[in-house]
C-alpha cells in the first residue's frame, strides 16, 4: 500500500507527540531536556533520511538544509521555515511541534516537486527548530530566533540560568546540542531571503468564525515585569503576627493588582498574567522572607500597556505603605507590536483562494518566532484552528482535517517563496520599512 503525503505528517506528528507524553495527553519538554533532545534527535534523523545537511549554531538552533538550487552551495540564498519542538510544562503536543513537523513535510514536498521538474527555484529550503521558544525553563522566551536574529546577546542568553541554577550553556551542552554559529550547515543570516511559519491560533477567532486558515498581519505589543517582593524570614508560629514581614502576603497583593489592572481597560483590550513565582525559603514553618514574580502585560496599543504599567508602580508602593514590605519592580523583554510585510499576507490570501479555502487577517497576542524573524527578512505567519481557543495546557486540541490543510497551505506558500514571491519586499527591520 502506497502511504500518501498526508498519511506520512499525520503518522509522524503523532509519532512525535509520544515523546515526553504527559497522562492527559499533553507532553512534557522543556528546552534542553532529555525529552527535547528525542524530538531533537528525530529531526535530524528524519532530514539524514533524506541527505539534507543539518547543524546547530551556538545558541542550540537546529537547521536542516534542503538544496534545491541546482549547482548552489552554501552561499546560495535560503528560504527558512519552521517553528520549535520545546514546550512548557505539561503543554500540549501541538504548540510550535506542528509547525516544525509541518515545515519538515512540506520541505519534502516541495523538494519532490522540484525533482520531478514541476518549479524551479531561486533558493534552497532551510527547516529550522528554534531554541527556547517557550522560554519555561530559562526565560526569556523566543531565545534562539531572538538570537539568531541579533535581538539577544548570544553570551549573555548561555549564561541565564532555570531554578535549579543550571545554564542554558550547561544544559545545552548536556544534550549535546550546543554548535556554533559558523558550523556547517548553520544559514548565515545575510542569506535569509524569507522565513515562513506555521502554527496553531491558540485562540479562538478561527474556530468561532468557521475558517480553516488566518493570515497573520501583525502582532501586539508586550512587556514584561520582573518583580521582587521583599520581607524579613522568621518563624510561624513563634513570631506575633504585628512583628512580620511575610513577602508572601505582599505578593499576593501584587498579583491580584495584576488581575485588577484589566478592568480598568476597555473588555478584551489588555491582557496581563502573573507566570511564575519563587518563594524562599519555602518551608512550612518559615514566614518567607522573599517572592520572585514574573509578570507579563500585553495590548495592541502600546499606550495602553504603559499605562497599565505605570498605574502598577504606584499600586505597588501602597502595597509596601500597607504591608511594611519592599516591592521591586524591573522592565524586561520589551517587544514592540510588529507588522508583517502585505505580501506576505496577500500571499496567504491567494494560496488559499486556489484552494478554495476560507482565511482572514489577524494579530497575533502571543510571541512567536516569526516575530523575531520579520525584523531580519521578510516572514509569513500562518494559523490553524485551535479547538477552544485552549493551548499551553495538556488539552490543546487540533483536529487532523486542520493541521493537513495547514500543510498543503504551507507547501502552496514555500512554493512561491522559493521562487522569489517575497523578492524586494519591505520589513521591520530593512532599509525601505
Amino acid at each position: 500500500m502506497t502511504t500518501t503525503p498526508e498519511d506520512a505528517f499525520l503518522s509522524d506528528f503523532h509519532e512525535v507527540a509520544k515523546i515526553g507524553a504527559t497522562e492527559s495527553g499533553g507532553v512534557e519538554r522543556q528546552s534542553a531536556t532529555p525529552e527535547d533532545k528525542q524530538t531533537r534527535d528525530w529531526f535530524v534523523g528524519f532530514a539524514q533520511e533524506r541527505g539534507w545537511e543539518t547543524g546547530v549554531d551556538g545558541i542550540g538552533n537546529l537547521f536542516a538544509r534542503v538544496p534545491l538550487v541546482a549547482g548552489g552551495g552554501e552561499e546560495t540564498g535560503v528560504i527558512m521555515t519552521g517553528s520549535h519542538l520545546d514546550s512548557q510544562p505539561k503543554g500540549g503536543r501541538f504548540d510550535g511541534a506542528y509547525g516544525v513537523l509541518a515545515s519538515l513535510h512540506a520541505a519534502a514536498q516541495v523538494e519532490q516537486r522540484v525533482r520531478e521538474g514541476e518549479l524551479t527555484a531561486d533558493y534552497d529550503l532551510v527547516v529550522v527548530d528554534w531554541f527556547n521558544e517557550e522560554g519555561g525553563r530559562f526565560p526569556p522566551s523566543i531565545m534562539g530566533s531572538s538570537v539568531y536574529a541579533g535581538l539577544m546577546d548570544r553570551q549573555q542568553m548561555l549564561e541565564v540560568t532555570d531554578l535549579k541554577g543550571i545554564s542554558v550553556r550547561e544544559a545545552l551542552e548536556s544534550i549535546d546540542y550546543l554548535g556554533a554559529d559558523d558550523a556547517p550547515g548553520v544559514p548565515p543570516v545575510g542569506t535569509v531571503q524569507g522565513y515562513a511559519e506555521i502554527h496553531i491560533e491558540q485562540g479562538r477567532i478561527l474556530e468561532r468564525d468557521g475558517l480553516p486558515l488566518g493570515a497573520v498581519d501583525s502582532s501586539w505589543y508586550t512587556q514584561k515585569l520582573d518583580i521582587e517582593v521583599l520581607g524579613e524570614q522568621s518563624h510561624t508560629g513563634a513570631t506575633a503576627m504585628a512583628d512580620r514581614h511575610d513577602a508572601l502576603v505582599g505578593a499576593a497583593h501584587v498579583v491580584l493588582l495584576f488581575q485588577e489592572i484589566c478592568e480598568r481597560f476597555p473588555e478584551e483590550t489588555l491582557v496581563s498574567s502573573v507566570g511564575q513565582v519563587t518563594v524562599e525559603p519555602n518551608s512550612p514553618i518559615v514566614v518567607n522572607s522573599r517572592v520572585h514574580l514574573v509578570a507579563d502585560l500585553r495590548a495592541n496599543d502600546p499606550q495602553i500597556v504603559k499605562d497599565a504599567r505605570d498605574w502598577l508602580l504606584e499600586e505597588f508602593t501602597r502595597v509596601e505603605a500597607k504591608t511594611g514590605l519592599k516591592v521591586v519592580a524591573q522592565d524586561f523583554d520589551v517587544r514592540p507590536n510588529r507588522y508583517y510585510p502585505i505580501e506576505g499576507v496577500e500571499l496567504q490570501e491567494k494560496v488559499a483562494a486556489d484552494r478554495g479555502l476560507g482565511i482572514v487577517r489577524m494579530q497575533t497576542m502571543a510571541g512567536h518566532d516569526s516575530v523575531a524573524m520579520n525584523t531580519v527578512t521578510p516572514s509569513v505567519m500562518m494559523f490553524i484552528p485551535s479547538a477552544d481557543g485552549v493551548s499551553h495546557c495538556e488539552r490543546e486540541f487540533t483536529s487532523d482535517e486542520d493541521m493537513l490543510t495547514g500543510l498543503t497551505s504551507l507547501v502552496g506558500v514555500l512554493d512561491r517563496m522559493v521562487q522569489g514571491a517575497l523578492d524586494g519586499v519591505a520589513y521591520p527591520g530593512s532599509a525601505t520599512a
